[in-house]
């Protein structure tokens, strides 16, 4: 959520970044409902201190003069419920209307509609250029009765699958290990909920806009998480933290459910774009600073890197632009890692800085020790690894002439006896 301060210093800042980002958002009548809003309660201060003047006049008159002030005290009376009538509708108008205020992509943010118009900042490891015709990752994991997305589509519908013995058991060395590498970096571990309130899911800024992307339980009014950045960032939600405690950093393992609404006919081969999956969230919450945000944004995406780097996977970088930014994101760096089957660098990690947006709907603060002053947080997050996508690339990368898989040496710990390769049992 953005300071109103902010709306009525600069609105055509705001009307710009809503263009850029390509929301559409009265800013002309949030600002005419809060223009009335203040007004009223104005009114309603200087009815109060005029009801005061009077109740301290009363006692020491009588006759005409009395009653006079007795009947400008029903006159008042009569008012105030007319501006609390105007209050009470226009309190909820502006309550909406700003929470569809995008947060202004930072200055450095390329200009763009969508996604394809990221910006590449780097590309890291070495793409394999492979001496027989490679399989995709599906064909892969058929043949070694590691994948079954038939069953799961039969199951559940469409985009479910099944991942069974080696596929699955490499699927949770995936999460271990980047687990284990988060809780060295000094990560506070989470076990999280999935099931959130409506609260929770406004607080956090995937609502209002993301409803129809999630899997709503109505009759328990309760939304499954597509992300551990939900119960994370709002793990505090409504406290004064102490500025002691900055930053806090937190990571979770969680699954995860997308509705993927108006993907129809969209990636929907394999295990790129899929309903259920499971991720490990990075979380961070720090002083309302931008040289503070800025160094987490680093530091979340340099972890994510190192985790790449370390099952040794080809990717790249991308600075999002404002048309592929969500409401909230100031800015956003992509990880994107190479798919032979896609022939492309496909998008696996997204690092979002979002200064106060999220800490101001939650009500997210900390005490200045320098002002007395409650101050909102900075909150950032980022992906560490989701899988089942990230087993594309390492499938499809780390397949061989045989249709063997070579198991990356940093999973090989968590992999049980099945040793360096996942051949067909």
């Amino acid at each position: 959520m953005i300071d109103i301060k902010l709306i009525r210093e600069n609105p055509q800042k705001f009307k710009d970044a809503a263009k850029a980002k390509g929301f559409d958002v009265d800013i002309d009548r949030l600002l005419e409902v809060d223009s009335g809003l203040r007004t009223a309660k104005k009114q309603l201060q200087d009815i109060s201190t005029e009801k005061n003047q009077i109740g301290k006049s009363i006692p020491k008159l009588d006759g005409v003069e009395k009653a006079a002030k007795l009947n400008r005290l029903l006159e008042l009376k009569e008012i105030e419920i007319l501006i609390n009538a105007n209050i009470k509708t226009l309190q909820p108008e502006f309550d909406e209307l700003v929470l569809f205020v995008p947060q202004p992509a930072d200055d450095d943010v390329p200009f763009g509609k969508d996604d394809t118009q990221n910006v590449e900042i780097r590309r890291e490891g070495k793409v394999r250029q492979f001496d027989f015709e490679p399989k995709d990752h599906v064909q892969l994991g058929l043949a070694l009765g590691i994948i079954d997305i038939e069953r799961g589509v039969k199951l559940a519908g469409t985009r479910n699958y099944f991942l069974k013995g080696d596929g699955a058991l490499l699927h949770w060395a995936v999460l271990r290990f980047a687990m284990d590498f988060m809780v060295d970096k000094g990560y506070v571990p989470f076990s999280v909920p999935v099931l959130m309130k409506d609260e929770t899911m406004t607080g956090t800024g995937f609502f209002p806009g993301s409803e129809d992307q999630t899997y709503r339980m109505e009759k328990d009014q309760l939304n499954l998480s597509g992300t551990a950045e939900v119960p994370l960032t709002a793990y505090h939600m409504g406290e004064i933290l102490n500025a002691e405690e900055l930053p806090l950093k937190y990571v979770a393992l969680s699954s995860c459910f997308r509705r993927e609404a108006g993907a129809a006919g969209k990636d929907t081969y394999g295990l790129y774009r899929i309903h259920q999956f499971d991720k490990i969230e990075q979380v961070v919450i720090c002083k309302n600073s931008v040289e503070e945000s800025n160094k987490f944004h680093a530091e979340i995406l340099a972890n994510a890197e190192a985790v790449m780097q370390a099952l040794e996977l080809p990717y790249r970088v991308a600075n999002v632009c404002t048309g592929d930014l969500g409401r909230g994101q100031a800015k956003k760096f992509d990880i994107e890692a190479w798919m032979p089957s896609r022939n492309n660098y496909c998008e696996t990690h997204s690092a979002s800085k979002l200064y106060d947006f999220q800490a101001r709907r939650m009500n997210l603060r900390y005490k200045d020790p320098a002002t007395k002053k409650n101050v909102f947080c900075h909150t950032l997050n980022n992906t560490v690894i989701a899988s089942p996508r990230i087993l594309i690339p390492i499938l499809e990368l780390y397949q061989n002439a045989d249709g063997s898989i070579t198991v990356p040496k940093v999973l090989r710990p968590y992999m049980n006896s099945v040793g360096n390769r996942i051949t067909k049992k």
